[in-house]
């Protein structure tokens, strides 16, 4: 396990949605493929639209770009 999915396992544990928003954003940031980061982007957006986080809009514009979002 790497030291990223412990810190998104303990986030989630500890229901740290301000963490998980900046937790999955890395992610999306070092994903592998594209489909992964598109995934983690989408999970990095919806908890920031949970928490009005104010990085919601720039989470939508990555999705935009990536055509995973209109």
């Amino acid at each position: 396990m790497t030291s990223l999915e412990a810190r998104l396992l303990t986030a989630h544990a500890a229901s740290d949605r301000l963490a998980l928003v900046a937790l999955y954003t890395e992610a999306a940031d070092t994903a592998a493929t594209q489909d992964a980061a598109g995934f983690y982007l989408t999970q990095a957006y919806i908890y920031a639209l949970e928490q009005d986080h104010d990085d919601a809009a720039i989470l939508r514009n990555k999705l935009v770009s990536m055509g995973r979002e209109n």
